[in-house]
């Protein structure tokens, strides 16, 4: 593909990726304050749903490391198929995360009794490690926003063999999704023994 096909490869998706980046953080946040239960709509919280996206995020996090092996050791095919995997297991996580947000009230870290009320006796129970998962939730969320545009540019960049500029940026998307996909399942490992109380 000649340079100006690149370009016009780029710049065709350039409208998608911006309001895909804003489409989707808006439309988690309203869903995620949406509750079936509000509109009549009785389900039963999705309970299951938690240790398998936790899980996801764990392969989406393995999937990365081997993309990147297999680039290093020159397979290009192979990383292609292990970075669209790890977008699709993204999707797979958004959508069960809201299906699960949708049908269950949040769980509340420290909340032993299951008011989602932390009382006094509940935050020093809880201590420091509160704050730990207070900061790695926020990072979590704010880097997981971060990335949607990274990761549809960097795909599009390999997708118009741009490469020199798919690797500038994916040195930068890598590192992000990938504390995205593992905090994501360092949260749920925090939280669980909350839920459900």
């Amino acid at each position: 593909m000649n340079n100006q096909g690149e370009q016009t490869l780029e710049k065709k998706f350039k409208g998608s990726i911006i309001a895909v980046s804003i489409i989707i953080p808006v439309a988690v946040a309203v869903l995620f304050s949406v509750k079936l239960k509000d509109f009549g709509i009785e389900v039963e919280p999705l309970s299951f749903l938690p240790p398998i996206y936790a899980s996801i995020n764990g392969i989406t996090a393995l999937l990365l490391i081997m993309g990147v092996i297999a680039i290093k050791n020159g397979n290009r095919k192979i990383h292609e198929r292990f970075m669209t995997a790890a977008i699709a297991c993204s999707v797979a996580f958004l959508v069960m995360y809201v299906a699960y947000h949708m049908t269950a009230d949040s769980t509340v870290y420290g909340d032993i009794d299951g008011n989602k009320i932390l009382d006094e006796t509940e935050k020093v129970n809880a201590g420091s490690l509160r704050l730990v998962y207070i900061f790695i939730l926020l990072s979590h969320i704010i880097l997981s926003i971060t990335i949607i545009p990274l990761v549809l540019i960097t795909y599009v960049r390999a997708l118009a063999e741009q490469y020199d500029r798919h690797k500038k940026i994916a040195k930068i998307t890598f590192p992000l999704w990938l504390y995205v996909a593992v905090t994501g399942v360092v949260v749920y490992l925090m939280i669980s023994p909350y839920y459900a109380n």
